[in-house]
């Protein structure tokens, strides 16, 4: 999905963003990669945009997640990942991650993202 943005503060406020979004993500994925049964590789792609899936095996399992997908769903309220790459919806920042003085709040930017990693991996499937 390409996200829009209502105005140039919303966009710059995702370019604050996005950067520390990516390297929460990058750094909670490892901690869980370190303790879980799943083998975790990383592939870079291009369409819709530059980027990398995270790829997960287990065995015969195998499973596809978009790196970019999981910042939006921390940067943005109430944010869906979709499977349609060309589909375009405007998003909100959460600005909640953002301090008074529109610096990142790295705190609750890492706990955003350790929810978010969390999540996909207490929804993996249990595989023998």
């Amino acid at each position: 999905m390409k996200p829009t943005f209502k105005d140039t503060v919303a966009w710059h406020q995702a370019e604050i963003l996005m950067q520390p979004a990516l390297i929460r993500v990058l750094d909670n994925l490892r901690k869980h990669l370190e303790v879980s049964p799943w083998k975790g590789t990383y592939e870079e792609v291009q369409t819709p945009f530059p980027g990398y899936v995270l790829c997960l095996t287990q065995g015969e399992s195998q499973l596809r997640f978009d790196v970019w997908e999981m910042c939006f769903q921390i940067c943005f309220l109430d944010y869906t990942p979709t499977h349609s790459s060309s589909e375009s919806r405007e998003v909100e920042i959460d600005s909640s991650l953002l301090d008074e003085e529109g610096e990142v709040d790295w705190n609750r930017l890492d706990d955003k993202a350790k929810q978010v990693v969390r999540d996909i991996f207490s929804h993996l499937p249990s595989v023998s």
